[in-house]
């Protein structure tokens, strides 16, 4: 028995881990994926929960060997999704969820066809807007650039298999888990 793989992307401040986060608590056998970067830890990150933090040169090695499903360069720092892990995990039977940007999920569809990309929808622009700049994380320009962004992002949802809108966080969860198969204590 082989596990099946969601890729969950939209724009920042869409809500993305929030709903990853849901359906992880629904569904705790659920395997959430967990990237690889190159920047160093924030106050408050955990290696391994929220992400491995490795060198430039381990990072390079990973690229070369084809051990990313997908990678990407955001400023000064590159993120990326483990391979072998994913498949281990989906060896075993079990859900993954990939919480990755658009242009990861770009990626993803080309290195594992087989994967079910979802995009999380803001309810509307305003609201997008209203939960980034509510988050109190980030610099006036450094949310214009993620708005910028988002603009280009919302664009791209057809490219996605399933959208769905995060006007409710329990009604998109269901929806999620919906999407993923996720039945009974076994889901």
């Amino acid at each position: 028995m082989t596990g099946s793989v969601t890729v969950v992307s939209g724009p920042s401040a869409v809500g993305k881990g929030t709903l990853v986060a849901h359906v992880r608590q629904r569904y705790p056998q659920v395997w959430v994926s967990v990237s690889v970067t190159t920047r160093a830890p924030r106050p408050g990150e955990i290696e391994g929960v929220h992400y491995h933090f490795i060198s430039a040169a381990e990072f390079d090695r990973l690229v070369a060997e084809h051990g990313l499903l997908e990678w990407a360069d955001y400023g000064s720092a590159r993120y990326g999704t483990p391979a072998a892990p994913v498949r281990a995990a989906l060896a075993r039977g079990q859900n993954v969820i990939l919480e990755i940007e658009v242009q990861g999920a770009r990626q993803v569809r080309t290195t594992m066809p087989e994967a079910r990309l979802v995009f999380i929808a803001p309810p509307s622009w305003d609201a997008l807007v209203q939960r980034l700049r509510g988050r109190g994380t980030e610099t006036e320009e450094q949310i214009e650039n993620r708005l910028r962004v988002a603009s280009l992002e919302l664009t791209q949802q057809g490219e996605f298999d399933h959208v769905v809108i995060n006007d409710d966080v329990e009604r998109a969860t269901s929806e999620l888990v919906d999407l993923m198969g996720l039945r009974g204590p076994d889901g």
